[in-house]
């Protein structure tokens, strides 16, 4: 794993962090893959160890549909939390823009662990409440902004 302790295993011990990793399987994307799509659904979450994932959401624009960027995910960084969040589908779709590689993490092989090993759930599951509260602040940033774009335009 990165020298960088990931932000979803942040907290935790050496031993606790190397135990999770474990349970997962290194995967390769190659420039310009797509790791998932929008309302697929969602077995694993990822670690990036090396490159980058681009979370964009598909949207109408001039009558075509284009990728809007949401945010990079970067070594050390997850994604794909919908893995542990019902109803299960990822909410983005995730592309690397340049050769990535990721650890997959299983959700059933993480829900096992964390019930064997309930403070090591406890410390993940909380990091990922901060990973989707920040989600919820970017998201929240881009809508207001577009409010804000629309209203000055009817007020023009």
């Amino acid at each position: 794993m990165t020298e960088r302790q990931p932000d979803l295993l942040r907290g935790l011990a050496p031993a606790d962090i190397a135990a999770v990793v474990a349970l997962g399987a290194r995967i390769a994307l190659s420039e310009g893959a797509t790791l998932f799509r929008l309302g697929s659904e969602a077995s694993s979450l990822y670690l990036v160890e090396r490159g980058r994932v681009t979370l964009t959401l598909p949207m109408q624009l001039a009558g075509r549909e284009q990728d809007v960027l949401v945010e990079e995910r970067l070594p050390g960084q997850m994604l794909g939390w919908s893995a542990l969040i019902p109803p299960h589908r990822f909410t983005l779709n995730a592309t690397a823009p340049l050769a990535t590689e990721l650890i997959a993490l299983p959700r059933q092989k993480l829900l096992d662990h964390f019930a064997e090993h309930p403070q090591v759930g406890y410390t993940v599951l909380t990091n990922l409440a901060g990973i989707i509260g920040h989600r919820l602040q970017v998201l929240q940033a881009m809508w207001l902004r577009e409010m804000q774009r629309v209203i000055e335009l009817r007020c023009a």
